[in-house]
């Protein structure tokens, strides 16, 4: 057994959902569980430290995180699935793929990274900083990088400060080693060996990642597709309905 904390809801073939660093099933994917799960079997585990998951006993690996996953839907019924992936759940779900290659029907992979470039390492590196400042500063970094600049500029200095409350009240326990997990990873001798269809979704206003991050994994995945969003790295905050409605269409069409 995987210990994580799983949700397994819906109808339909199965969809395994794969969470970003610092975020959980709830807070990267909440706004659009239920159009996922009219048309999929969610099955979206929280990882070690999120939600009511535990914490690793040490730092997080990508193969044994990829490995703990499938077992989390084989022991939920579902010998093959889809994969859906989110930021740094990215990097997990690409790993499912090539080490699970008969279990993975297809995948989406929205806002994905090969690697980090210099200009997202300086924001991964001053969130890794304010892990340890108070939950205000902390909660108000995170609103402000992952947002557009677009949608901060339509809300109230209320609304504003209420999004960084609910922020700061749900920082997960495990945010230290998910962030030292992206500052490892590197996905540039594994994305070619995917050989699943696969969508590709940048975000176009992204402030955390740098936008072409997203087309760089698409090069990289044979025979991928690429979209894009116009919206921050936050999707489902600021684009519900579009990523619902892509990530449907692909899936029920490959």
């Amino acid at each position: 057994m995987s210990g994580l904390s799983t949700v397994v809801k819906g109808t339909g073939p199965a969809l395994l959902l794969v969470h970003g660093a610092g975020g959980s099933v709830q807070a990267n994917y909440g706004p659009v569980l239920g159009t996922l799960t009219q048309y999929f079997t969610v099955i979206a585990p929280d990882l070690p430290g999120s939600g009511r998951s535990p914490k690793a006993a040490g730092p997080l690996d990508l193969d044994q995180l990829a490995d703990d996953l499938v077992a989390v839907a084989v022991e939920a019924g579902h010998e093959s699935f889809f994969v859906a992936g989110y930021s740094m759940g990215c990097a997990v779900a690409a790993t499912i793929a090539v080490r699970h290659p008969e279990r993975v029907r297809a995948m989406v992979l929205s806002t994905p990274f090969t690697k980090i470039d210099a200009a997202t390492k300086a924001k991964i590196d001053e969130w890794k900083a304010k892990l340890d400042s108070s939950r205000e500063v902390l909660s108000r970094f995170i609103l402000s990088v992952m947002c557009s600049k677009e949608y901060l500029a339509r809300l109230t200095p209320a609304q504003a400060e209420g999004f960084a409350e609910l922020i700061g009240a749900s920082v997960p326990t495990g945010s230290p080693s998910h962030v030292d997990l992206i500052l490892k990873i590197d996905l540039s001798e594994l994305l070619p060996r995917i050989t699943q269809p696969t969508l590709v979704i940048g975000a176009s206003g992204d402030q955390l990642l740098s936008p072409h991050l997203g087309k760089e994994v698409s090069d990289l995945i044979p025979g991928s597709k690429y979209a894009d969003i116009r919206c921050g790295h936050a999707i489902a905050l600021e684009s519900a309905m579009p990523w619902s409605r892509m990530i449907t269409d692909y899936l029920t069409s490959v």
